[in-house]
């Protein structure tokens, strides 16, 4: 494995990059100026938790919306916002053993996304 910039190897800190979702992805973009694999699983990482948390939260709020007037509602709501979180936390397990692999490993859209976004 390579050492970053940083001065860790660059498949911890690819893991690093997903360990608090977007946050995470965040601070090691800022920080890791060279690395391109510690820079696809930060930006990746954005793309991919930030997403989920827009869509949840967004769900959670239609949830709530519908939480007085029509139940049906909102159990479908809350039956898709617990399907997010279920599926964020089996991405971010893949994800961070596929980056403590060492493999670039990139999820559909969001990966090439992130591969242009860091050049």
């Amino acid at each position: 494995m390579e050492k970053t910039s940083m001065g860790m190897d660059e498949n911890i800190e690819g893991l690093l990059c997903y360990v608090l979702g977007w946050i995470t992805g965040i601070v090691f973009l800022v920080l890791e100026k060279e690395n391109k694999f510690v820079r696809f699983h930060a930006m990746q990482s954005i793309a991919t938790f930030l997403a989920l948390t827009i869509v949840a939260v967004v769900i959670s709020m239609m949830s709530s919306a519908f939480l007085w007037g029509f139940s049906g509602l909102w159990m479908i709501f809350s039956l898709i916002n617990m399907l997010i979180g279920l599926l964020g936390l089996i991405l971010w397990l893949i994800l961070m053993f596929k980056a403590y692999q060492g493999e670039m490993y990139k999820l559909p859209i969001v990966g090439d996304f992130a591969e242009k976004q860091i050049g």
